[in-house]
């Protein structure tokens, strides 16, 4: 987790970043690690990393290894490793992983399903 946690705080250890000034709709695929800062709806699919920005508000759906929200997020999320949820994020929405981090200060309102990991 720790290794996760330097990647989200380094912005020069993430693949993309989407600034804040940036709004779209539509599909996103990508491979390795993406921070969304701006405004997002539509669809999510990888294998990486999806980190939610301080700043962002997206509403999709996402099916990633690795989702860490900062940010508010709308939607359903299945993540093939973890789901990090940090404090001041709002989360609304429905999740599946296998593991769920969730810091004080958060905000979830949904449903949560653990499944056992792939590995």
């Amino acid at each position: 987790m720790a290794e996760i946690k330097e990647i989200v705080e380094d912005e020069n250890k993430i693949g993309t970043v989407i600034a804040d000034d940036i709004e779209f709709k539509g599909r996103i695929v990508f491979k390795n690690s993406l921070k969304i800062k701006g405004f997002f709806e539509g669809k999510i699919e990888t294998d990486g990393h999806l980190i939610i920005g301080q700043e962002a508000k997206v509403s999709a759906d996402v099916t990633t290894s690795v989702f860490t929200n900062n940010g508010e997020f709308n939607g359903k999320i299945k993540a093939g490793k973890i789901i990090e949820l940090t404090k001041k994020s709002i989360t609304r929405g429905d999740l599946i992983t296998p593991d769920l981090t969730v810091e004080k200060g958060s905000y979830f309102s949904g449903t949560c399903i653990t499944e056992k990991s792939a590995e």
